[in-house]
């Protein structure tokens, strides 16, 4: 997930310290697997990513992280200067190269220039955002370090992707950099043949960055990586709804497509009469296999959300933790992940309230123990699958379907 950090107070070294931390990001970018392509680590080696983070200082500019650019009035990010491991990533998964055409979706200047040197001199990249005060600045730092004759900045909303300016045949690839709940009919009809769209999806509460192609009349992922996004606005901006079961300690989230019975599950909850099943699959250390799990829970498990709890459900007993954790529903009976405390680290399992508690929590703990035991751990990659909306269900392949405004996508297991 990328972590956004606020600006500081700019300082200026010399031209050779801001060079050596150029360099020095590109080469770490490298050793940690994030570039894998010569055209990809020249671009980070090449653009002066201080300057479109002007009030940052140049070692938070090139420390592999994020830098936000812009709150709203909630103090919220709505754009920022992505972390580098995730820009190298996308990059990566584009499979541009030289004299390709590129559509950025979400602006802000760096990553258009480093699309821009990828691409090269024949190449061309066209940036758009909803936000004039985005668009501005983006163009406003293109043109100080002369990108902004390979880059063209559109202020619009990319939902509707490039608009006329899409050209004939399409984009060689399509890169969002804003967290998108839906893939809309514009993205699939301007991206060319043989291109690649690489965007972060929100589904089911999880975020995951895809790479589709065309295949057969709809769009199939090619690959993957993990890490989170400020949210789209626009008319492909986030939906959902929240269902609050235990006076704010424990929520239910969910996506447009899933209804739960609120009052039933409160009233479940409120009675306090749970049970709970201890998996024996244990979390070591630092271990980061939850992305996967929950990769693997939504692909196999219907229905899957999250639930999110405050500090003090954790203090009442509602959850073993305060961030999302994959839960299930049946009428009136919740079930939802839990851990604690295991000698070489942390023990899954599952709290469950309603009177269908035991038979909910043994199916989401026969679950978590088929990831454990199945090879699944740590290296799950469904595949997603975007159809357009109508799609009748005979059309779909196998997998769990998720009704989105513009889309029915697909999460398989492959």
């Amino acid at each position: 997930m990328t972590t956004l950090r606020t600006m500081t107070t700019q300082t200026t070294p010399e031209a050779a310290d801001i060079t050596a931390l150029r360099e020095a990001l590109a080469d770490t970018l490298r050793q940690q697997g994030d570039i894998r392509r010569d055209c990809v680590a020249d671009a980070f080696r090449t653009v002066p990513r201080h300057v479109f983070a002007p009030q940052a200082s140049p070692v938070e500019a090139y420390a592999d992280d994020a830098v936000i650019t812009k709150t709203n009035d909630r103090g919220h990010p709505v754009s920022s200067v992505s972390a580098p491991w995730v820009q190298a990533r996308m990059l990566e998964l584009s499979g541009l190269g030289p004299g390709m055409r590129a559509l950025e979706l979400g602006s802000g200047g760096y990553n258009a220039a480093l699309l821009a040197e990828v691409v090269g001199k024949d190449g061309e990249v066209v940036s758009v955002d909803i936000d004039p005060e985005v668009t501005e600045r983006a163009s406003r730092l293109l043109a100080q370090t002369g990108y902004d004759d390979r880059v063209t900045v559109l202020c619009a909303d990319g939902t509707y992707g490039a608009g006329e300016l899409a050209p004939d045949g399409g984009f060689d690839a399509i890169v969002v950099t804003a967290q998108a709940p839906d893939v809309p009919p514009a993205w699939s009809a301007q991206l060319a043949e043989n291109g690649r769209l690489v965007v972060p999806l929100s589904f089911r509460g999880i975020h995951q960055v895809f790479s589709f192609e065309h295949e057969d009349g709809h769009l199939v992922s090619r690959g993957q990586t993990r890490c989170g996004f400020v949210g789209m606005q626009g008319d492909n901006r986030h939906g959902g709804h929240t269902i609050d079961l235990s006076d704010g300690d424990v929520r239910l989230g969910l996506s447009d497509d899933q209804q739960a019975d609120g009052e039933a599950l409160r009233a479940a909850l409120a009675a306090g009469q749970g049970s709970t099943v201890w998996t024996g699959v244990v979390l070591r250390g630092s271990e980061g296999v939850l992305p996967s799990l929950d990769l693997w829970l939504v692909s196999t498990l219907a229905p899957c959300a999250r639930i999110y709890a405050s500090a003090r459900g954790v203090e009442r007993g509602l959850s073993g933790w305060t961030i999302a954790a994959a839960a299930t529903w049946e009428a009136g009976t919740l079930a939802y992940l839990t851990i604690r405390p295991a000698a070489d680290g942390f023990e899954l399992g599952v709290h469950a309230y309603g009177p269908e508690r035991e038979r909910l929590a043994a199916r989401l703990a026969d679950r978590i123990r088929a990831w454990d035991d199945g090879g699944h751990r740590g290296s799950v990659e469904p595949v997603a699958r975007v159809y357009p909306a109508g799609t009748p269900d005979d059309q779909l392949a196998p997998g769990q379907v998720i009704d989105n405004r513009y889309s029915r996508l697909v999460i398989a297991l492959p």
